[in-house]
């Protein structure tokens, strides 16, 4: 998700890695055209908000029936590969499934690539309007079954899915890859925590770094008047950098610092972030689930992400759901050794095979599925 302006605080997507210009880059997994199958060009419609979305529709054949999924990206400003740190994760995944007879849409995210609208001032829900448009592009088109269209969300997205699913008759299945299941502002503790101890880094460090961002959440959770949240964050902020001064980056004057942090973490995507509990629209969801997690992942840490996906699932009646936590994977979905975002760019891997092999035994076979 978002970058975080300084250290202390930490996001579901990190986009960039130091020193990541400087390493050769290799990626096996992406597909070499041309494909094995017919990729299109799309432009639809978010009549909701009046906005035109720009994507790929690749279908197994040019003619045909099929089943499809539209892919949804995690946070900050994804193209429709959901490309990051020289990875193209939404390419890989497109291409497996399309060759094993299932059609995607992936699309660019409003105001990025060839997708209209802006971005900056967009929250979770806004994004779940440009979704549920996908779903109504894929209805007209005679090549897809439309009583099989179905949502992949990846980190942010696997809180958009479910979203969608609670409201709308004509999602057939969801797929949730790293998606959380907790509050915003306790996804994001638990994260920095699990970053930190992964980092190396001491208790101190830790206990300080908590500290701050529990009261600045909760500064944002029970704010209603902007101004005042402006007011609020900038007292806080200057406290910190009273105690600590090396919160701040090097170079980097108080005033500019506290602008800018004040500015991301008001933000209309962090302040609907830090309050929305994805549980309310889970309980909601009753088409087949199938959420996945790395036992790496330190951005959306599995155990107790999946936990509460599970319980808001129960709670909510669903049949048809299975969860599952797969070893040794990151927030990515990469094989990998530490999990550490830093070791994003490092590996060759873009998606675990391991994983997408789950991901279709279940589309072909799983969708009866008790939790487990």
């Amino acid at each position: 998700m978002k970058k975080a302006v300084f250290a202390l605080f930490i996001s579901l997507v990190v986009p960039t890695v130091w020193g990541q210009d400087s390493l050769q880059l290799t990626r096996p997994q992406e597909p070499v055209k041309p494909y094995p199958y017919h990729e299109e060009e799309v432009v639809f419609e978010n009549t909701v908000d009046g906005i035109t979305l720009a994507g790929t529709l690749t279908l197994p054949k040019e003619d045909g029936y099929f089943p499809a999924v539209i892919l949804i990206s995690g946070s900050g400003a994804q193209n429709r590969d959901e490309e990051l740190l020289g990875h193209k994760p939404f390419l890989v995944l497109a291409d497996f499934l399309t060759q094993n007879d299932i059609a995607v849409l992936r699309f660019d995210d409003r105001g990025t690539g060839a997708s209209k609208g802006d971005f900056q001032t967009a929250t979770t829900f806004d994004f779940s309007n440009d979704v549920e448009a996908g779903v109504k592009y894929l209805q007209t088109r005679k090549e897809i079954n439309e009583n099989q269209i179905g949502l992949v969300g990846h980190s942010e997205g696997g809180i958009i899915a479910p979203m969608v699913a609670a409201r709308s008759k004509d999602i057939a299945f969801i797929i949730l890859l790293a998606g959380p299941g907790v509050r915003g502002d306790q996804l994001l503790l638990m994260q920095q925590e699990a970053i930190i101890k992964a980092s190396g880094m001491s208790d101190s460090a830790l206990q300080a770094a908590k500290a701050i961002n529990t009261k600045v959440f909760d500064i944002v959770a029970k704010s209603t008047d902007p101004k005042q949240l402006a007011t609020d964050l900038t007292a806080i902020l200057k406290q910190l950098l009273k105690d600590n001064p090396a919160a701040k980056p090097q170079g980097m004057s108080d005033s500019d610092f506290i602008e800018a942090t004040v500015a991301q973490v008001s933000s209309p995507w962090m302040q609907y972030f830090i309050k929305y509990d994805p549980a309310q629209a889970l309980e909601k969801v009753q088409c087949p689930v199938l959420a996945l997690a790395g036992s790496n992942d330190l951005q959306v840490p599995a155990t107790v992400n999946l936990e509460a996906i599970k319980e808001a699932l129960v709670k909510g009646k669903n049949k048809n759901a299975s969860a599952r936590e797969i070893p040794n994977l990151n927030h990515l979905f990469q094989e990998c050794a530490t999990g550490l975002p830093s070791e994003y760019a490092t590996i060759e891997q873009t998606f675990s095979p391991i994983a997408l092999e789950e991901i279709l035994q279940w589309l072909k076979y799983g969708q009866a599925d008790e939790l487990n």
